[in-house]
């Protein structure tokens, strides 16, 4: 029976793996993994995985990326340009103590500590596929809980059409935001009714355990459906808005990031096709699929568009 992506595995059962994780082997080291970006694909990753979760797959029969995969290879520009210096380089942030402001359009504005927001809300395991818009992907094995559930605690009023969130800023301790090419803060936006998608998520850890500063700690979006530079890390402020936020890379390169970023394999990229993908720790390239596999559940929120106009 295949397994539904917002299907809950019962605490029990994850700290049951993370016993596991913490007491087996790991089979061999995990390989090197390759640059991201899709054109410089040499010779593909094979990161072997975690031996916890290696008869663990996703809804459609997908396994899991490798704990290494996850926590080893990541886009953070608050870090690092370079995926594989990002880990290194975010040992050592300070993610406790940690505060959430959720403002604007609503009735009830308030400040949300992490503590919070893990006891007010059961936190459930879903397994997501993630899709870069470089072109490769993987497959997370997320802890976190619905955004809607934060957002039916402000009382978003009738006015309110779009969700903006930004990034915490702080050069001393994300040394990539000295970077003055870029316009820190980071800053992602959704419409409204994406926002509460059953889908959309508030991720406070992975693969059982809290976020690491490289994916994202203490808190994160994940957005499956959508290209991961939606999925915005470090969250430390929410507003409920009336016109669509400008994110980072729409400010920065608005000919190739658009508000949307709907997985669209019909709208390349303007320097690589995005027809097919490299998912980390696996040979070869695999098709990529509409709405990254979620169709089901999110189509009808664009029907009318034109998913070719709105990238």
């Amino acid at each position: 029976m295949r397994i539904k992506p917002s299907e809950i595995t019962p605490k029990q059962h994850y700290l049951s793996r993370r016993e596991f994780m913490q007491a087996g082997t790991l089979l061999g080291g995990a390989a090197l993994l390759a640059a991201c970006s899709p054109n410089t694909s040499d010779a593909p990753p094979t990161a072997e995985l975690n031996p916890a979760a290696s008869s663990q797959v996703d809804e459609l029969g997908d396994s899991l990326t490798s704990f290494e995969g996850v926590t080893n290879y990541n886009n953070y520009y608050e870090f690092s340009l370079k995926k594989e210096e990002v880990a290194k380089k975010a040992q050592g942030f300070q993610s406790s103590p940690w505060d959430v402001s959720v403002g604007g359009l609503v009735n009830k504005p308030q400040v949300f500590g992490l503590e919070d927001l893990v006891g007010m809300f059961d936190q459930e395991e879903r397994i997501y596929r993630l899709r870069c818009v470089e072109g490769w992907s993987m497959v997370i094995p997320w802890v976190g809980f619905p955004l809607k559930q934060l957002l039916a605690q402000v009382e978003p009023t009738a006015a309110a059409k779009y969700v903006r969130f930004e990034t915490l800023l702080d050069p001393d301790q994300m040394p990539g935001q000295k970077n003055d090419w870029f316009g820190w803060p980071y800053v992602e936006g959704l419409r409204l009714d994406e926002a509460m998608n059953d889908l959309t998520l508030l991720a406070t850890g992975l693969y059982g355990e809290s976020l690491l500063p490289q994916n994202g700690a203490p808190i994160r979006l994940v957005v499956p459906w959508k290209y991961g530079f939606k999925s915005i890390k470090s969250i430390v402020k929410i507003d409920l808005v009336d016109e669509m936020p400008t994110s980072l890379w729409m400010a920065q390169a608005p000919n190739e990031y658009g508000f949307y970023a709907n997985v669209n394999p019909e709208v390349p990229h303007p320097r690589w096709t995005q027809s097919n993908e490299r998912r980390i720790g696996e040979l070869g390239r695999r098709d990529t699929l509409m709405f990254n596999g979620y169709a089901e559940q999110v189509a009808h929120l664009y029907a009318g568009m034109d998913l070719k106009a709105n990238y």
